[in-house]
């Protein structure tokens, strides 16, 4: 008969030889693609901004920024000890993507209520969540993806051991956690509602009051970089992180609302997407009608439910909003799927054999990824950005003035002029005092600066027919295509 020792020795050695060798396996991977394949557009004026900040320059006050700050601070800060190079940020983003697929899985070890699928049920949740397109794509890179998936999770844990141990100081740390996410990116601002509602109803009742000011500390204590900046210039502030947001972001998006309805109806055509979405749903029908769990393993997981719920729906009204944005609720709906599986195996195949099925459901898991990676082999990389950031370096002088992407002035190392910092600066049309306070170039008096003569080079990687609509062609006597990107310099001169 095993003793309750043998039974300790026995979950140690499976953690040691299946789980943890899984977990490597996925941060392993996570670092080489955001190595190597990793890139995404709007990560220029990300990675752009944090360089400024570790140049002294802050956010909003000397220059337009449209994001809350927190993550350019961490990638600054990264950047200050390992180099100004996209890699470092791409490294960090990776490792706390992986961190977070970690702790996902260390939930389902050692609270999935079946023991003798706990393990397995940790896998499953590993192979959803780290097998995942939207933490591969955008997990590992220097948006605020990877930190913020990070934070999300950390605070559901210590909300968890809040409501377990009723632990004011967890109740705190999860309010830090919910604060440092928001701080970084607001599309993930319902966590922090869902998660101290949920506290403070498992909570007993002399604890609540003392959770909800830790809980409330805990999340402006992440906001003190915001408080400080806003402290220096609240207009600004308040313009980048409040009025374009809620304002701004549809500009020069007529069709958003329909833009949000495919975007919400992609997962239909997505197949490890819906193999997600409906083992879930699964894990939720089964823990409310079938399950005979105590009621905390349950409130837990229903946790998980109203997080990627309440997440789903506030991403879905953010106007427009991205495929990426839900990345924050797969590690909650990969919980729920890891019950969903166990419900499905368990009733249509054996019980006492968890492996079989958890191992054909990565393997679809790792197919779908792989396929899908393979389609996106010819996109865009850092690789192209860096050919071009080297022909513009080759052109052009440091004290030659530049028109470029925001990535291309990060690349070689120089301030762009005010007003490029950001390329959605671009569509404003204020008053002259507001543009100069918010540091705003509008797009017709950019055009004007290109046409007489401002900048001595012009990288762009925009479409070749908008590259000829605006005849740079005909401003500039030479030009090369670089990467992905065209390069143009020495202004024709022009006869009188």
């Amino acid at each position: 008969m095993r003793t309750c020792y043998d039974e300790i020795m026995w979950r140690q050695r499976h953690i040691a030889f299946v789980l943890f060798p899984a977990l490597l396996l996925v941060t392993a991977g996570l670092v080489v693609y955001s190595q190597t394949k990793a890139f995404a557009w709007d990560e220029g004026f990300h990675i752009l901004t944090a360089q400024l900040i570790k140049h002294g320059k802050r956010p909003y006050i000397d220059f337009v920024f449209s994001q809350t700050p927190l993550n350019a601070y961490w990638n600054a800060g990264w950047m200050a000890v390992f180099g100004e190079t996209w890699r470092v940020p791409h490294l960090f983003a990776a490792l706390c993507s992986a961190g977070a697929v970690a702790l996902t899985a260390g939930f389902v070890f050692s609270r999935f209520p079946v023991l003798r699928w706990r393990l397995s049920a940790a896998l499953t949740a590993v192979a959803f969540v780290g097998l995942n397109l939207l933490v591969v794509r955008y997990g590992t890179i220097s948006q605020a993806y990877g930190l913020c998936l990070l934070a999300v999770v950390v605070a559901y844990r210590f909300a968890i051991r809040s409501a377990q141990r009723q632990s004011v100081a967890a109740a705190g740390l999860a309010g830090l956690a919910c604060g440092v996410a928001a701080a970084s990116s607001l599309l993930t601002a319902a966590a922090a509602p869902v998660i101290l509602i949920w506290i403070l109803i498992y909570s007993q009742a002399r604890f609540r009051w003392a959770k909800l000011g830790a809980f409330v500390l805990g999340n402006a204590i992440a906001f003190a970089p915001v408080v400080w900046l806003f402290a220096q210039g609240p207009r600004q502030v308040w313009f980048g992180i409040v009025q374009y947001n809620a304002l701004y972001r549809r500009v020069d998006w007529p069709g958003a609302l329909e833009h949000n309805f495919e975007v919400l109806m992609a997962w239909i055509d997505a197949g490890p997407t819906l193999l997600l979405l409906l083992f879930a749903a699964g894990g939720l029908l089964f823990i409310y009608f079938r399950s005979d769990w105590e009621w905390q393993r349950k409130a837990e997981i229903y946790l998980c439910a109203w997080l990627a719920i309440g997440s789903g729906a506030y991403i879905s009204f953010v106007l427009p909003t991205f495929p990426q944005y839900y990345i924050f609720t797969v590690p909650f709906l990969g919980i729920l799927a890891a019950a969903g599986v166990y419900a499905a195996a368990s009733r249509l195949y054996q019980p006492d054999r968890p492996w079989q099925p958890v191992l054909v459901l990565s393997l679809l898991l790792l197919f779908g990824l792989a396929k899908s990676l393979y389609d996106e082999r010819d996109n865009m990389t850092w690789r192209d950005l860096e050919q071009a950031a080297a022909k513009v370096n080759q052109v052009t002088t440091r004290q030659q003035t530049l028109f470029a992407d925001e990535a291309i002035y990060f690349l070689t190392r120089r301030e762009p002029p005010s007003g490029m910092e950001m390329e959605n600066s671009h569509k404003f049309n204020l008053s002259q005092n507001a543009l100069a306070l918010l540091h705003l170039l509008p797009q017709a008096e950019l055009d004007r600066q290109v046409q007489a003569g401002r900048f001595s080079t012009l990288e762009t990687c925009d479409d070749p027919d908008d590259v000829e609509s605006h005849g740079y062609g005909k401003i500039y006597a030479k030009s090369a295509t670089a990467g992905s990107c065209k390069v143009f310099w020495q202004r024709r001169t022009v006869s009188r």
